[in-house]
């Protein structure tokens, strides 16, 4: 996909012009893998070598704007683990943290910023194994990226008080367990879907768009919401079609939605979570767009992916670092958002200028709040 990087807030500001612009280690005291699964805990090198309502963080807390141009907070040594559902390259949910990381590291250096990760970690027994390891092993940061690590991490927090632990997505902190130690992390992703779905509604000339969730919860239903929101404010007489595959890794299952809604006249299609993999290559086969949600995912198809809301943890990640070394090791929910950047958005060089402005201009409404995300009561 020819890209361009558009940060809804300067380009709008700069009048809706389109701005073109486009090692690593484990611990020596990197904690034994004890889940039975194929998943095991992994360096940076042999992931590349594998790949070929709590107080929530305000807008101005971390300006990615300065940090692109290289104005990174002084930070002292630190060491971060990652406990994830899927891999590092899901082109979703786990690949968009890890790739924040990586960024992170690469600024810092890996003397600095230390990283160790575990991949499929689907069951929850082994994932609670593999976060307390590395809480033992003295990592300063553990995330446990999914919302059905709560449960242990809640057990397994209070053992270690001055190790920070964060997951999401949610707003549950564990403040009314009495655990003082964790973030939550929420991607607002209703923002970036009502944005998208007013892309979409100007796209379509079928006036029928498919969706493809995974589980009707959390920002998977977020997105899905505010995806048929945009839509319905651009134009109310285009049919939504959603479908929920009741999975997060099902690729197959997700293939099969997409085709179910091909076959229902649909011309635009988007979705979520790791499995749309599967989604994307029937978008691929039958060349109908897709609009992407948390990585870039253009290198599943590179011909039909034409817009990415990008997740970006960095300002996030930055926050719980620095609260971490200034004594602060939980308690807070932090949102992405489209103000403070936790959202960026990736659309195609060769869209529609009129498509493209629209979205432009739904950002900017999200941002300065004239635009409400009102949800359809029937989703």
């Amino acid at each position: 996909m020819k890209k361009k990087w558009l940060l809804g807030i300067l380009i709008l500001v700069l009048g809706l012009l389109l701005v073109a612009c486009g090692g690593d280690t484990a611990s020596d005291e990197e904690p034994a893998a004890e889940a039975d699964t194929p998943a095991a805990e992994t360096t940076e090198d042999e992931a590349v070598a594998d790949s070929a309502e709590s107080e929530t963080m305000d807008d101005e807390t971390m300006d990615d704007e300065a940090m692109m141009d290289g104005d990174y907070p002084d930070i002292e040594p630190v060491r971060i683990a990652l406990v994830m559902p899927s891999t590092t390259t899901d082109l979703a949910w786990s690949q968009s943290m890890y790739d924040s990381l990586k960024q992170l590291q690469d600024h810092y250096g890996a003397d600095n910023f230390e990283i160790a990760f575990t991949e499929n970690m689907f069951n929850v027994t082994d994932a609670a194994a593999a976060i307390r390891d590395y809480a033992e092993s003295g990592y300063n940061l553990v995330i446990a990226h999914g919302a059905q690590y709560g449960t242990s991490l809640f057990e397994i927090a209070p053992d270690f008080p001055e190790t920070s632990f964060a997951w999401g997505t949610t707003t549950n902190t564990g403040e009314e367990e009495g655990v003082t130690n964790v973030f939550a992390y929420e991607p607002r992703a209703e923002q970036g879907g009502y944005v998208q779905g007013v892309l979409a509604a100007h796209m379509t000339e079928a006036g029928i768009i498919g969706l493809v969730g995974p589980v009707d919860a959390g920002d998977a239903k977020l997105h899905v919401d505010g995806f048929t929101a945009g839509v319905r404010d651009t134009d109310p007489d285009i049919q939504m079609n959603i479908s929920f595959t009741g999975s997060f890794g099902d690729t197959a299952l997700a293939a099969e939605a997409a085709n179910t809604h091909l076959q229902a006249g649909a011309d635009v299609l988007t979705g979520s979570s790791q499995q749309v993999v599967g989604a994307i290559g029937v978008a691929n086969e039958a060349k109908v767009p897709w609009l992407g949600i948390q990585a870039d995912q253009s290198p599943a198809g590179e011909d039909v992916v034409v817009s990415t809301i990008l997740y970006d943890w960095v300002p996030t990640l930055l926050e719980m670092i620095t609260s971490n070394q200034a004594g602060e090791y939980g308690g807070r929910v932090l949102q992405l958002t489209l103000a403070n950047h936790g959202q960026v958005f990736l659309y195609d060089e060769d869209l529609p200028a009129d498509a493209v402005e629209a979205a432009l201009a739904a950002e900017q409404g999200i941002i300065d709040g004239t635009i409400e995300i009102v949800a359809d009561p029937r989703n």
